[in-house]
């Protein structure tokens, strides 16, 4: 088996404050994230999911434990570089990622930094407006797009990085439903075609649905990870940390509770018209 894209090792965190030593942030986070995988991590706010992200590009850096990036340890200062190649990050708001007044000045923008030579940063910009379905704005000015186009804009600007992962963390918080869902279909072709690594981080149901594989965090702690098919059926357990399941699997469990026999698996709107389907056939 091929080595883990990310690898964390019983990850320890603890923001330091002014007073002291803050409560424990990440107490003993232990994940591998396989390359060309798309993850989602779902948890409220403070569960420590957008902490662990931070920690998935030496954002920050482990108080315990350790985090392995293709094999490089995040807290040696010269692999620094090396590790944000690897993995890019976009984080929820886009206006924080835009740098410049044209959407492909924004986009050459870390390349420039890295170095890459000049037809190549052409060549970079072009391919990574094409991924996100943005070309066509090339030339536009970044602050009057949507936000949906703007986010669309970020993760082509960490995807001329050409980064074998990206992590994204919460990217469709402050975008209305249209927005969200050009940029779930971006993170999808982006893994399904190119194989870029996903880990999405997210609070929406609906999205965490969508990935091949879910890890729930809850108080620091990973409380569940597997298909989101099977994280999903277990109801009551998401309840009591106070996380809902999509509105489908809430559909078929109080039926079931009714007594009714029928699946919890079924996640997407047309697979859960078929088990009522089936039942109703019955």
């Amino acid at each position: 088996m091929s080595e883990p894209i990310i690898s964390a090792q019983d990850v320890r965190f603890s923001y330091v404050t002014a007073e002291g030593v803050a409560p424990i942030v990440l107490g003993g986070v232990s994940l591998d994230i396989e390359e060309g995988s798309f993850v989602a991590v779902l948890g409220h706010n403070g569960s420590g999911k957008s902490t662990l992200a931070k920690h998935m590009n030496a954002i920050l850096l482990p108080t315990g434990g350790k985090v392995y990036v293709s094999g490089m340890d995040t807290t040696e200062d010269q692999l620094l570089l090396d590790i944000r190649r690897t993995v890019g990050m976009v984080f929820q708001n886009p206006d924080n990622q835009i740098v410049a007044n044209v959407v492909e000045e924004d986009v050459a923008f870390a390349p420039e930094n890295l170095g890459v030579p000049s037809d190549e940063i052409r060549r970079r910009v072009d391919d990574a407006l094409k991924a996100v379905g943005m070309y066509e704005y090339r030339e536009h000015a970044p602050h009057l797009l949507s936000g949906g186009q703007k986010q669309r804009i970020a993760i082509a600007g960490v995807i001329a990085m050409q980064p074998r992962c990206i992590v994204l963390d919460e990217p469709t918080a402050m975008l209305d439903p249209i927005g969200r869902a050009d940029v779930l279909r971006t993170i999808k072709t982006l893994n399904r075609e190119r194989g870029v690594t996903v880990v999405l981080i997210t609070h929406h149901m609906d999205e965490a649905a969508q990935a091949d594989r879910l890890v729930v965090m809850a108080k620091g702690k990973v409380i569940a990870d597997g298909a989101p098919k099977e994280v999903f059926q277990d109801v009551e357990g998401l309840k009591a940390v106070g996380l809902t399941v999509p509105d489908t699997t809430e559909l078929l469990w109080e039926l079931r509770q009714q007594g009714l026999d029928l699946p919890l698996d079924a996640l997407s709107d047309e697979e859960c018209a078929q088990a009522l389907y089936q039942l109703l056939k019955t």
